[in-house]
């Protein structure tokens, strides 16, 4: 049995009951991880705060930057199992959670799987929020395949990789991934492809299994904030293309997703236009939409100024 490593990282002391209550949920899996490493961004107060809050036989590590790249990267060069698992500071696992995950790597050619992200919502989902757009808060989204299969990458608060995939590899790109609150995104689209493309017959794996929970806090649940993450949805998308990745399945999982806007969701929305629910989410997915594509041209445009 390959022994797995689960890395959770954190920005601020504001999210230590998500941090323990993530950790707690890992220290009750039905397969209990090799370790469980906290990482933390480079501040002495931020490292001596959890340092008095923390489990002691959980590992914490300072990264050697700022971001969630920096510290996904830090975790994977201290982590010593054969799996590296990765699980968001304000999410919970599932109890069986590492059981189903490393199941996956039974096959030889998997070098990276993960699974569904079932959101949480505080206070409830608003009515004007639909499920195709679950994933601006980090959750598994309406569109994504409902069985086992073969996918481009994984999402990043619930997915794993094998430990000598970075060895072959190298790391998470920091320019493409999440820095504090600035939201940027596909730091594990920009590795998966170029994992993909480095190893040959590798394969991704989506298990619907394998589970998390996501809390989604009121300030997400606005539309501030959705059109905030959906132009930098699109502008990640440019720096993925920027940064060497303009294989043509570089962003086929996009193109996947558009076609079933287009063909299903706005649709069925449509049909229902006079309910108050199917007209505020059509609208609400034509502006993500838009908002998506306008932050991807801005990106490509400033790609070529540089």
């Amino acid at each position: 049995m390959k022994r797995v490593s689960v890395i959770v990282s954190t920005y601020s002391t504001d999210r230590l009951s998500y941090v323990l209550s993530c950790i707690a949920s890992l220290k009750k899996q039905s397969l209990l991880p090799h370790e469980v490493i906290l990482v933390l961004d480079p501040d002495e107060d931020l490292v001596k705060f959890y340092k008095s809050h923390i489990p002691e036989d959980v590992r914490i590590i300072i990264s050697d930057g700022y971001g969630l790249s920096n510290a996904r990267n830090a975790g994977v060069k201290a982590s010593r199992g054969e799996i590296i698992a990765f699980i968001d500071d304000d999410a919970v696992a599932d109890r069986d959670w590492l059981k189903n995950l490393v199941k996956n790597y039974d096959d030889p050619y998997v070098i990276g799987a993960g699974g569904l992200i079932k959101p949480v919502w505080k206070g409830g989902r608003p009515s004007w929020f639909p499920e195709e757009l679950d994933w601006i808060v980090g959750c598994s989204y309406k569109g994504l395949p409902e069985c086992r299969c073969i996918v481009r990458n994984p999402i990043g608060c619930n997915m794993s990789f094998l430990r000598d995939v970075f060895e072959k590899v190298g790391y998470f790109n920091a320019e493409v991934g999440r820095i504090g609150k600035k939201l940027l995104a596909s730091e594990e689209t920009d590795f998966s492809l170029r994992a993909l493309r480095k190893i040959p017959d590798s394969k991704i794996i989506h298990d619907p299994s394998v589970i998390v929970y996501h809390r989604v806090p009121r300030g997400r649940a606005n539309l501030r904030y959705l059109m905030r993450r959906s132009f930098y949805e699109g502008y990640s998308k440019a720096l993925i293309v920027k940064y060497g990745s303009k294989q043509s399945c570089s962003l086929s999982t996009e193109n996947r997703y558009l076609k079933y806007l287009l063909r299903d969701a706005l649709p069925s929305r449509l049909i229902r236009f006079f309910e108050f629910k199917s007209l505020s989410q059509l609208l609400t997915l034509l502006l993500s939409t838009f908002l998506v594509f306008i932050g991807y041209i801005y990106g490509r445009t400033i790609s070529r100024v540089q």
